[in-house]
């Protein structure tokens, strides 16, 4: 039986990387959709429902931030997005408006290639030792199932994305022992980082974890801030403590 092919849309106007990823990328086993700009995309991304979209950022008639907003708006699909962009905080503003990662142009197909696969991997489950065997995880009015990878804050489901649930499950896995920005990027992104802005990646994704699942997001009291180290998640205590 033929297994399923996962499937990325790529995103951009030049017609030589469409081209280029198009042919690498359906060489390496996955089913190849494309757009040149970003009204193409959302109408692709609608009907071709891919599993991960490499969208670039700067192209007519929308750009890939307003893509990004768009496809958050529907969707939790992986986005790696594209920048030519040479400021670190535009790169910055399509991780806070969404995207799992982001690749600088001009780039290597083999790194595009281990990110797609990196974050297709972490799509899936991480796991861990501090994971109780139910697979749910009770803080306060926060529920974390690790089984059904989705959480809710009383009553109401908090949308994460596949990236999001990872990091949080990573953090929930070691609960009370910080972990570093490097050590994070490696376990959840699957690399290791070359430049100290790669760990802005982190940086991004915990305050969209405390914009959702904090009451006080400048007064975190569930992912906490280990000053000179990185991150960790407050203690979660046995029922039998």
């Amino acid at each position: 039986m033929e297994s399923h092919k996962e499937k990325i849309l790529v995103v951009d106007d030049e017609a030589s990387i469409r081209r280029i990823l198009e042919t690498r990328l359906s060489m390496i086993g996955y089913d190849v959709v494309t757009a040149a700009d970003g009204e193409e995309a959302l109408e692709t991304f609608r009907k071709a429902e891919p599993d991960l979209v490499v969208l670039d950022v700067m192209m007519p008639k929308l750009d890939g931030y307003g893509v990004c907003q768009e496809l958050r708006k529907e969707s939790d699909v992986p986005i790696i997005m594209l920048t030519a962009l040479g400021d670190v905080a535009d790169r910055i503003t399509g991780l806070e408006l969404g995207a799992d990662d982001y690749v600088v142009k001009p780039f290597s197909p083999k790194e595009l290639e281990a990110r797609i696969r990196s974050v297709l991997r972490r799509v899936d489950k991480i796991g861990g030792s501090g994971i109780p065997s139910s697979g749910v995880i009770l803080v306060g009015n926060i529920k974390i199932d690790t089984n059904k990878r989705q959480v809710y804050k009383g009553d109401e489901r908090i949308r994460l994305t596949g990236m999001e649930f990872s990091l949080l499950e990573l953090l929930v896995s070691r609960s009370g022992e910080p972990f570093s920005r490097s050590e994070i990027l490696q376990e959840v992104w699957g690399y290791t980082p070359e430049r100290h802005v790669d760990t802005r990646v982190v940086d991004v994704h915990i305050s969209r974890l405390r914009a959702k699942l904090e009451d006080d997001p400048s007064n975190p009291e569930l992912i906490l801030t280990a000053r000179g180290t990185g991150y960790l998640f407050q203690r979660i205590l046995d029922p039998d403590e």
